[in-house]
């Protein structure tokens, strides 16, 4: 069987920065669709408020999500949301969203 690679991004923002996240991934840059060993991707917006935003990445090998993750594509990919900490940052206001990753191995399809 085929093992694919399996990257959750929990985000968790703002009730404020709601609107302005969506928007962000409405016009992504799409820079991780050429990605050696990029699958396919999901945006999951929480049913229940309080919960994280869920970013699903399918990827062909642990490798090719790492590679991502150091990529002149990726830094490019997250601009705009970094450039919004740094300003949130600068204007001594809380982060408007936050985020942790957890990674799987796809078992069973």
């Amino acid at each position: 069987m085929k093992k694919n690679f399996v990257a959750i991004n929990y985000i968790d923002c703002t009730e404020a920065y709601r609107p302005r996240f969506e928007e962000l991934f409405g016009s992504r840059a799409k820079a991780i669709d050429t990605m050696p060993g990029f699958i396919n991707m999901h945006v999951l917006r929480p049913a229940k408020e309080g919960d994280s935003y869920l970013i699903v990445s399918y990827w062909e090998t642990e490798n090719a999500f790492k590679d991502w993750t150091k990529s002149e594509a990726f830094i490019k990919g997250h601009q705009r949301g970094f450039e919004d900490l740094a300003k949130a940052k600068a204007e001594g206001r809380p982060a408007p969203m936050s985020s942790s990753f957890r990674t799987y191995e796809v078992i069973a399809e």
